[in-house]
């Protein structure tokens, strides 16, 4: 029971913020352009939490048959710590993975943005063969990559699009700043297994990177996203600033990670950053509803 309720808890940490925040940030662009849709917004925030919580399964399922969480530090996986089978993992997955297919056919179905379903099968394949499949993204060290696209673009830009069947250009600064904050919770987790992934074979960013490169790149996205927040605020509206809450947290994680923090060190550092991220997300849809 108690590494199911670590699972959780560690779960809970990575899928709320990278699934709720670019759906807040890509309405706060809808708002400014007078044409947020709330049944819209739900259904995005619906197919981004069934894909992270799907992540999760899946991770913990195709990482746990390949031996890669042995030695693990942090919270414990479900199938690595035996605490579920293998094949209920991946049927948790596999069931996450058609519930966001569905709200997102709902979804294009109300926006009438058919060619996205193109895009919401790509996030399906995208979030398996990250650790799944014979040759895995996650293990050539494409991660960031790819959350970068898919849960920072796709995510922010999706949400924007099918609100306002257009995409604004500053669009893409707000994604931006989503999709590197969500980099940098991938970086703090990697930076924490640095050791065990190398001991376990897995060539991520930051085995390639090491220590002290990866601690850098934190820092490096972390100044390029509230870059980006800023510029969203030049367009959008003063009031959109509050999305600059993110510092709240964002500061004591990078002080956390420039001072040399390890292990479960991390493990708190990983929790604010991931609060940064959503506080960056809510305080630019605040900070919109405000200004209209």
């Amino acid at each position: 029971m108690a590494s199911v309720a670590e699972w959780v808890e560690g779960a809970r940490l990575r899928t709320l913020p990278a699934a709720i925040a670019p759906v807040f940030a890509g309405s706060a662009v809808a708002i400014g352009h007078d044409g947020f849709v709330l049944v819209r917004a739900l259904l995005a925030m619906g197919v981004g939490l069934a894909l992270q919580i799907g992540v999760n399964y899946a991770n913990d399922y195709s990482d746990g048959i390949r031996g890669t969480d042995e030695y693990r530090v942090g919270p414990q996986r479900l199938v690595g710590s035996g605490a579920a089978a293998p094949a209920q993992v991946k049927r948790a997955a596999f069931g996450c993975f058609g519930i966001a297919m569905v709200l997102g056919s709902g979804l294009v179905v109300l926006s009438g943005q058919w060619w996205w379903l193109a895009i919401g099968v790509a996030c399906v394949l995208a979030a398996w063969y990250y650790t799944g499949g014979r040759n895995p993204y996650g293990y050539r060290g494409l991660g960031e990559v790819f959350v970068f696209i898919f849960f920072g673009l796709a995510a922010t830009c999706g949400t924007t699009w099918t609100q306002l069947g257009e995409l604004p250009a500053i669009t893409w600064a707000t994604a931006t700043a989503m999709g590197l904050m969500a980099c940098q919770v991938l970086v703090c987790n990697n930076l924490r297994d640095i050791p065990t992934d190398t001991k376990a074979g897995k060539c991520t960013l930051e085995t390639m990177l090491g220590d002290g490169n990866s601690r850098l790149l934190y820092l490096v996205l972390g100044i390029v996203a509230v870059m980006c927040l800023v510029a969203h605020a030049v367009v959008m509206g003063w009031w959109t600033l509050l999305g600059l809450g993110a510092l709240v947290f964002l500061v004591p994680a990078i002080r956390n990670v420039l001072s040399g923090a390890m292990g479960m060190a991390l493990v708190r550092t990983l929790k604010l950053t991931g609060f940064a991220e959503l506080a960056a997300g809510i305080g630019l849809y605040a900070g919109a509803l405000i200004g209209a």
